[in-house]
């Protein structure tokens, strides 16, 4: 079985969005910084693969995931990406709530983290679960249910936004890679359990 792992971009202050953040600017004041060693791209996901070999190798391995744990916040503000995250895997949207309408396409609705986890984990088979949004990420750090962060920290200080890691107890990590972009890092994490 695959695992869960956290693929995330975020400022060297520990924020992944900027401030005033909302379905009309996902990223926030500022915030599309942090998405800059993306290439400039479409509707289809595979259009925004960097040129970089680092940044290739990252992207290569989100788009080689089996499924989406993803926070029902940025589900809303990526407009629930059409109902295809990418190549048609499943999309699970941990919510508080489940709404009445079904969410579009390949996504259902979780309301708990560890059903939210199993389901994605047994729907992926073999291959990784990418994991989105900070507060899920969170949830999931507190349930002893994350795996791995693959974290791309892009050298600025956006000083205020959404943080990445808050209200959280100790957790142990192991450096586990380290690749170099243009003004990028992507560092890889263990979560020691």
């Amino acid at each position: 079985m695959g695992e869960v792992v956290l693929y995330m971009s975020m400022s060297v202050d520990g924020f992944i969005a900027g401030p005033d953040d909302s379905p009309e600017h996902g990223l926030g004041v500022g915030g599309e910084l942090l998405h800059g060693w993306l290439a400039d791209g479409g509707v289809d996901p595979a259009s925004h693969r960097p040129s970089d070999e680092a940044g290739a190798t990252v992207f290569d391995e989100v788009l080689a995931t089996g499924a989406v744990i993803t926070g029902r916040r940025t589900f809303d503000f990526a407009g629930g990406w059409a109902g295809d995250h990418h190549d048609g895997v499943p999309i699970f949207v941990l919510t508080r709530a489940a709404p009445p309408e079904p969410p579009p396409g390949s996504a259902r609705y979780v309301t708990d983290i560890a059903s939210c986890v199993a389901e994605a984990k047994a729907a992926a088979g073999d291959r990784d679960v990418l994991l989105h949004g900070a507060a899920t990420a969170q949830e999931c750090l507190r349930a002893g249910l994350l795996d791995e962060m693959q974290l791309s920290v892009v050298p600025v200080l956006l000083g205020r936004g959404r943080r990445l890691f808050a209200d959280l107890p100790q957790v142990e990590l192991s450096l586990v890679r380290v690749l170099d972009g243009p003004a990028v890092q992507h560092l890889g994490y263990r979560v020691e359990r």
